[in-house]
């Protein structure tokens, strides 16, 4: 892409001379290839800038003054856009072209994206990486929460083992208990009820 810059080599103005000499100078100093084009020996160049420069830019009498900018075909602007580009450092925006890397304008371009759009590549890290956290996480305490349902049922399980021996002796306690107590309800035969009186008796005849 070729900046074109249109100018007057032979104004009379001192005005003109003075606003061509500082863009072709500021270009000169940014290392900006350009191409001025001289409207005062060349009329193919006037008819040209005259026709190309949009009606909504060019002054009330229809006829355009240098300097006027242009990228290739694509009109920039004038002497006023070009120096408000100056002072806000986005001339190589005002020329459509990429501003060179570690530049001031490329700093303020950077800045302007991350306002807008925000940090694409860190925030894009920053999610996948909260994300994989949670799941990670999310594992992580599924997993512990098995694990400590399993050891629970094998406390449980552990707990009814050793009490098992302690109930089976009290189980056999109680039926040992019972079969007493069964043995003394048991009713006494007459037999059995006269055999202590026989004795008694026995006894006082000695």
């Amino acid at each position: 892409m070729v900046i074109k810059v249109f100018l007057a080599s032979s104004s009379g103005s001192t005005a003109i001379k003075k606003k061509q000499q500082d863009v072709l100078g500021f270009l000169e100093a940014l290392k900006v290839d350009y191409a001025p084009l001289d409207i005062a020996c060349n009329e193919d160049n006037r008819m040209w800038m005259r026709e190309n420069v949009p009606v909504e830019k060019k002054p009330t009498n229809g006829i355009p003054l240098p300097p006027q900018i242009f990228n290739e075909e694509s009109y920039c602007g004038d002497y006023e856009t070009f120096f408000d580009a100056k002072e806000d450092n986005a001339v190589f925006a005002f020329l459509g072209l990429p501003p060179p890397p570690g530049s001031k304008e490329a700093k303020e371009a950077e800045k302007a994206f991350i306002l807008e759009n925000g940090p694409v590549e860190n925030g894009t890290v920053e999610i996948e990486t909260v994300e994989s956290e949670t799941v990670e996480n999310g594992t992580d305490d599924a997993e512990d929460e098995e694990n400590l349902e399993a050891e629970e049922v094998e406390e449980e399980i552990l707990d009814d083992d050793s009490l098992a021996p302690v109930k089976q002796e009290e189980a056999q306690e109680e039926v040992e208990d019972e079969e007493a107590k069964g043995e003394d309800d048991q009713p006494v035969s007459e037999e059995e009820e006269e055999a202590p009186e026989v004795t008694e008796q026995e006894e006082e005849d000695e």
